[in-house]
């Protein structure tokens, strides 16, 4: 398709999509080729995506990313999970964390024996028997030599950018500030050749990574790529965001807070606070939304409210010629589970794997953007449960939502689990068996029956297994320091 062999990268636009691209490139593979990124001060990042989850630990590992000078240089505190308000119904709210539930056998998993304890009376919430839950609740954490690595971070999205800006440099990635005026393309092939700017610069490259936000200035501009819109089944198109000065001790979990038209959301920082709301512009106005926010809000506001318009979807091919989008230029899901910062991640370890150094080839193309669809459909699913399985019937939006005819993929889930609280998770699935069974049930679905191999135990050994696992959770979380008094310790006397 494309025998030129590939010695420049350029990147447009910075913000985390871009750094994130310039750092790993220009460490994993700066020896071999020229990283340039362009950017412009002028032009804002989003800046919001400030929750990630735990596949940001994999990506910092390969970058060789200091945990605690991570988190001291971005205000970062601990995630574990995200506290579903108001979600299933008013007042009726539950968490979704990291980590596994209890104890499973070959043929069920531990939902299956939970369930019969429920019948049975043997049983307390399903979050005594995942360590992160209980820790999220209680307010602990810890970084243990031999921990599963079942957590993530809320972290200042431009200081990370700027962290990580940092560490592309280092590794010779070279920045240049500028405007794009034009994206060049080649007569014959198509292909981007060269960026000009409007310092009538030209900036050529091989290969080019188009991290240019929503407006998908590469893509869809220049190469027509083309959208999916999915806003029939995720409606809301709108985000306010704002900063507030911290009045409460940062929380391990995420809050996120349903309302009439949406939902609210709650980030803790060392050093302030990030809301915002999200909502559907059918049902409710920007100024509503914003006095909305505005009234539900702690602290003093850091900077005024910034209103963000989106259209949830994705680009029809994430890697369309010599242009492969990444971050908000190839889609967006929305930020209810926090899987944009994933995302931006994926894209960068699947062009890694198959990274056309000899030159472009279409099965490459084909099989990153193969990945990259399972992986967003997938993800699609998990956030549409939120929205579709709910019993809220108050305001015209949830109507909406409860109503909405869904992808066939999700209701034959819903279906599976609900008969027979089995959930199939696929391999190259983001989320899995315990997220699922956490918001399935959190929504108020519980299965009809359980996996008869659980009546094999007798009552008596299934109440000596539930207790054990329970108990197991118990003292492992107890041993756990209270969360900001290990942040403190951990970051002032790990960053030397």
């Amino acid at each position: 398709m494309n025998s030129k062999k590939i010695k420049k990268v350029v990147i447009a636009g910075g913000g985390t999509a871009g750094w994130m691209c310039a750092a790993a490139l220009s460490k994993l593979l700066g020896k071999n080729i020229q990283v340039t990124l362009v950017e412009s001060d002028d032009i804002p990042t989003v800046g919001v995506g400030e929750a990630t989850i735990p596949t940001l630990l994999v990506f910092h590992q390969l970058l060789g990313i200091n945990e605690a000078e991570f988190m001291a240089a971005t205000n970062a505190t601990f995630k574990l999970g995200i506290a579903f308000e108001n979600w299933r119904d008013i007042k009726k709210d539950y968490i979704h964390s990291f980590g596994f539930l209890g104890q499973d056998c070959w043929a069920a998993s531990f939902q299956h024996f939970w369930l019969k304890g429920l019948q049975k009376n043997l049983v307390s919430e399903l979050g005594d028997y995942i360590p992160e839950h209980l820790a999220c609740r209680e307010g602990k954490f810890a970084v243990l030599a031999n921990q599963d690595k079942n957590y993530a971070y809320h972290l200042d999205a431009g200081l990370y950018a700027k962290f990580l800006r940092n560490l592309a440099e280092k590794n010779g990635c070279q920045r240049i500030e500028g405007k794009i005026s034009k994206v060049n393309l080649e007569p014959n092939t198509g292909n981007i050749s060269a960026l000009s700017l409007e310092s009538k610069q030209l900036i050529e490259g091989d290969l080019f990574i188009d991290c240019t936000g929503f407006r998908g200035l590469l893509i869809e501009q220049a190469l027509h790529t083309g959208y999916d819109d999915w806003s029939h089944n995720l409606p809301c198109d709108s985000a306010i965001a704002v900063q507030t000065t911290t009045i409460n001790k940062p929380v391990p979990y995420t809050r996120s807070i349903a309302h009439g038209a949406g939902w609210q959301w709650r980030i803790p920082l060392q050093n302030r606070t990030g809301n915002g709301l999200v909502f559907c512009s059918k049902y409710m106005s920007d100024e509503q939304a914003k006095q909305l926010l505005l009234d539900n809000i702690e602290g003093e506001l850091l900077n005024e409210p910034r209103v963000i318009k989106y259209r949830t979807g994705t680009r029809r091919k994430h890697w369309n010629k010599n242009c492969v989008a990444v971050g908000l230029s190839s889609g967006f899901i929305e930020p209810l589970e926090s899987t944009s910062i994933h995302l931006i991640q994926q894209s960068i370890v699947r062009l890694m794997l198959l990274f056309p150094s000899d030159g472009i080839s279409q099965s490459a193309i084909d099989e990153f953007n193969q990945q990259m669809k399972t992986e967003v459909d997938n993800i699609k699913d998990f956030i549409i449960l939120h929205y579709n399985l709910t019993e809220r019937k108050d305001s015209d939006f949830w109507r909406y939502c409860r109503t909405m005819p869904v992808p066939e993929s999700l209701t034959k889930r819903m279906q599976l689990f609900k008969q027979t609280a089995k959930i199939i998770k696929r391999h190259e699935e983001l989320f899995g068996e315990t997220s699922w069974v956490q918001v399935l049930m959190g929504q108020g679905l519980l299965p009809e029956q359980y996996h008869p191999i659980v009546d094999l135990m007798p009552d008596e050994e299934l109440k000596q297994f539930l207790n054990t696992v329970k108990t197991g959770v118990k003292r492992k979380v107890e041993k756990w320091p209270d969360h900001l008094d290990f942040i403190r310790h951990y970051c002032h006397s790990n960053h030397q």
